[in-house]
């Protein structure tokens, strides 16, 4: 059962270790007040926004960006970007704006996007419904402590847009396991929305003078029943496809295996592209429902 703020949220367990009052939302009337909503939006450290989740045809910008928000005591925090989540501001991310609380609604004021009145729904014990009324669109937000947040899930379930996070990624180790192969030849990728590119020239050479040899559409794959590999195909347009397992080292350096060779890649992350508010960088990224297909194999890597 779905409950709006304004007509019923119990609000229990203070933690005496914490600047924060943990909430459990049930369906129990116990008072309607700006203070109630303001403790359920405090009550967790991030709000993860499940972006699949949203409905209607509208959109609050500065929620389309943010993989996570947080509200502590009047400010907004957002974490835009994947790269740097669970550090950036102490995990919280970079402050994007101001909020109040009135009864069962949050008015945030965004650095860049301006004044939002939105109505807060309660859902379960850590989920809320956060609705702009004008668009009719609402957001789902899943509440988490930083001590328990799935910082990995995060990644690999956002994994799209980390791999876009950077202007290229360079090769940097290459196995001495493994048959000679084409892709034994490029040092740098780079991922956009709807394409790749490659280069083969050489390690080292400065992001704005790579020439791009190659270029195609790539697909990223869910494997079944294993949620922490993902399988990466490259769709070249005049040499075929390459396939690989593609595996998470940090936030700066991922890990591709090429089953067909048995050849372990890494490449590191080149030139962040750091999300601001709004505008105020030269990117700009909104997070868009994402399904990848799903494929049924096992992993190859030992």
């Amino acid at each position: 059962m779905k409950a709006k703020l304004l007509f019923g949220l119990t609000l229990i367990g203070t933690l005496m270790t914490s600047c924060y009052t943990e909430a459990i939302i049930q369906d129990n009337f116990i008072e309607d007040s700006a203070f109630n909503t303001d403790q359920v939006l405090q009550s967790y450290d991030l709000w993860y926004v499940d972006i699949n989740a949203t409905t209607g045809n509208g959109e609050v910008p500065f929620l389309q960006r943010a993989f996570t928000v947080s509200f502590v005591d009047g400010i907004v925090y957002a974490n835009n970007n994947i790269v740097g989540l669970g550090k950036t501001g102490n995990g919280f991310g970079i402050d994007v704006g101001s909020y109040a609380t009135l009864r069962g609604t949050v008015e945030i004021n965004h650095d860049v996007d301006g004044l939002w009145l939105l109505d807060i729904f309660a859902v379960n014990a850590n989920t809320i419904e956060v609705r702009d009324p004008r668009s009719g669109t609402s957001y789902f937000f899943n509440g988490y402590q930083t001590n328990n947040f799935d910082y990995d899930f995060v990644f690999y379930d956002n994994i799209n847009y980390f791999i876009q996070e950077y202007d290229a990624w360079e090769k940097t180790f290459t196995s001495e396991e493994g048959a000679l192969n084409d892709f034994d030849n490029e040092n740098f990728l780079q991922f956009n929305p709807t394409f790749f590119r490659s280069s083969v020239d050489a390690n080292g050479t400065p992001i704005t003078n790579l020439q791009w040899d190659f270029e195609g559409d790539y697909q990223i794959y869910n494997i079944e029943n294993d949620e922490t590999l993902k399988t990466l195909t490259l769709a070249y347009d005049t040499i075929g496809n390459d396939y690989f397992e593609l595996y998470v080292i940090n936030d700066s350096t991922i890990e591709l295996y090429h089953p067909s060779s048995q050849t372990i890649y890494e490449f590191k992350g080149r030139g962040y592209q750091q999300y601001l508010k709004s505008g105020k960088s030269s990117v700009t990224k909104k997070r868009t429902k994402t399904s990848n297909p799903t494929m049924k194999v096992k992993r190859s890597r030992k």
